[in-house]
């Protein structure tokens, strides 16, 4: 059965959005896990433009199944996630003006860089995923810096407008996750899905988790939290 990991970072979007406590992540967290759910993500930005340190810290405390900590790839936010210990680092490539994270690392033109802070996570206990696009070269460079994941960037397959398009994105999602699984990466999938095109990906076996944030919490506002996150791991199970 895949799992799902819900992303809340929209929850504090809106909190951010009049300055005040509310709505809390926190309390949001507490619901996703009720509805079933098999893990927490949360991005903290250079720019704390939704996630805080002190969110990280009390999420970490609080979260009974697995707290998903995505960050970039460099020494200060090393530093947090070696102090807090989420049960998982997703790096990610991170550009100050984006709305959202648009594509997955070059592993293969930063593989030094990426190889350094991965090592210092792992002396530190965590296991380690990249957020990469679905390429055949950058899941054998992942491979050479030993990390234990790769979470699958999903957005091209997402955005997608003709069938032929989807079907060639889906073709690369699943070639990319073949080969992680027989390198011996864990796969795990994000970035776009939606409630209408996630049934297709849970076709590709090696996908294990489901990592979903915009489509749940856009359906909780209309529905409710809990009910929302219940339907997405339905669909993904």
């Amino acid at each position: 059965m895949a799992r799902l990991g819900v992303n809340i970072d929209h929850v504090a979007t809106v909190r951010q959005a009049r300055g005040g406590r509310e709505p809390d992540p926190i309390a949001a967290a507490v619901l996703v896990e009720l509805a079933g759910a098999d893990g927490l993500v949360v991005h903290l930005r250079e720019d704390r433009r939704h996630i805080h340190d002190q969110d990280l810290a009390r999420l970490r405390e609080l979260v009974q199944t697995k707290l998903n900590l995505e960050m970039a790839a460099d020494d200060s936010m090393a530093k947090i996630a070696l102090n807090i210990k989420p049960h998982l680092v997703t790096l990610v490539p991170e550009r100050r003006l984006e709305l959202t994270t648009e594509g997955g690392l070059d592993v293969v033109g930063q593989r030094e860089k990426l190889k350094r802070i991965v090592d210092l996570l792992h002396d530190g206990g965590m296991p380690v995923s990249l957020f990469v696009d679905p390429d055949l070269g950058q899941i054998k460079a992942a491979h050479k810096i030993a990390v234990d994941y790769v979470e699958l960037h999903t957005g091209r397959y997402a955005n997608a407008r003709l069938l032929k398009e989807e079907e060639a994105e889906l073709a690369a999602i699943s070639q990319a996750a073949r080969l992680a699984y027989k390198l011996g990466i864990g796969v795990s999938a994000g970035h776009g899905l939606t409630y209408r095109n996630v049934k297709r990906l849970t076709q590709i076996p090696e996908i294990v988790e489901y990592n979903i944030g915009h489509s749940i919490i856009a359906r909780a506002v209309l529905i409710g939290l809990e009910r929302a996150v219940r339907e997405m791991k339905q669909l993904v199970s």
